[in-house]
Order: structure tokens, then sequence, then C-alpha cells
């Protein structure tokens, strides 16, 4: 498969990975195939700065250094790299806009799958913004991680009672079998480039 890389430079990359596909390798030869090993293949230098869920499409960063990976690994931490992702949900949102502020951890027995837990969970905020309804079926959203949790905007949206459609680990049979994907899309990135000090604002068509 070719690598969509949306913007290059000495010091990091901006790649736009498929649904299906790992962001690193995981347990087994079967699953060796990533989006960073496929970097490495033409970049050997490139290092992983966050994740997307294999499920998941969309713009991810990758460091050509060690000093970029740790400089970008900061801004993630601070929360000074601004995040976006469409999503289609099950069922007619009535808020045009909002916050799911709900703690998350490890739904240990049925790992990898995240829940919410107010005794033991981390802290964990998502905005959201209408963007559209289809009747009483769907609705189109943007989505604002102020927070990085594992699965956090698909256990926010089950939260709230409109799990994000062709989420097998969360949503209803009906919204598992209303797509043959997840539909969620990390369509932007934007921040101050810590080399360089320019504004860097990317973003990456939704594909459904």
């Amino acid at each position: 498969m070719t690598l969509a890389i949306l913007h290059a430079d000495e010091h990091l990359l901006v790649l736009d990975k498929p649904a299906g596909l790992l962001s690193v390798p995981g347990r087994g030869a079967d699953k060796q195939d990533c989006l960073s090993a496929r970097v490495q293949a033409g970049f050997p230098e490139a290092l992983t700065v966050h994740r997307l869920d294999m499920a998941t499409s969309g713009l991810m960063l990758m460091a050509r250094s060690k000093a970029m990976q740790a400089a970008l690994g900061r801004l993630f931490e601070q929360r000074r790299i601004d995040k976006a992702y469409e999503a289609v949900l099950e069922g007619r949102l009535e808020a045009d806009a909002g916050f799911v502020e709900l703690p998350l951890i490890c739904d240990w027995p049925r790992r990898p799958r995240q829940r919410v837990c107010f005794t033991h969970g981390k802290p964990s905020l998502t905005e959201f913004r209408c963007l559209g309804r289809e009747g009483g079926q769907r609705s189109r959203v943007r989505l604002l991680p102020h927070t990085g949790r594992s699965h956090q905007l698909r256990v926010h949206m089950q939260a709230i009672g409109h799990p994000i459609l062709g989420d097998e680990l969360y949503a209803s049979p009906a919204g598992h079998a209303a797509s043959p994907r997840l539909l969620l899309h990390a369509c932007r990135l934007a921040f101050v480039h810590p080399a360089t000090g320019v504004w860097l604002e990317l973003e990456s068509p939704v594909p459904f």
C-alpha cells in the first residue's frame, strides 16, 4: 500500500493512516504489518509519537529523531496539539454541542475495552459539536479530545447513548452492522513546529 504522506521535512512526518492498519506492531507474526513499519521502510529513522486505534483512520505524526520525538511528546502531554476527529453516531444527537467528562479505566476482564469508572478512572474530557443529523438514524459530529485516553472518543460517545457506527466493541449489534468500518477519522492536527516555530496545520478529507 502506498503511504499517504501529507507533510515531510527533516524533523517530522505527517501521515494519513488507513482504517484497518495497526499504528505499531502487535503481538504475533500476523500483527507486524503496521504504519510505523511501512514508514520505516522508507524513513528508517522515523519514530512513533502517538497512535490511532487500528479501526480509526486519519492523521498521525512521526518524528525523525529522538530529540523531535521528545519535543512532540511534550506538546501532546501539555495539550498544545490541536486534534479534531469526525465521526458518525448511532441515533439522533439532540444537543448541538457539549462536553463529556467521564473518567476511564481499562475493562481488564474484557480488554482491550475501556469503561467509565468514577472510583479509579483517569480524568477524561471530550468536546463534541453536531455537524448534521440524518433523521433519527444517525448524527455526524466533530470530536475534540481534551485528554488522550485509550478509546476515549468511542467510550464517551457510547456513554451518552450514541456509539460510533461500525464500532465492534461499543456499538449495538445494529450499529456495528451499519458500517463495514468504524466511522471515526482523525481529520485535523495543528501545532507549533518545535524546530521551526512555524504554525503547522494539516487536514485529511473524511472518507465517509
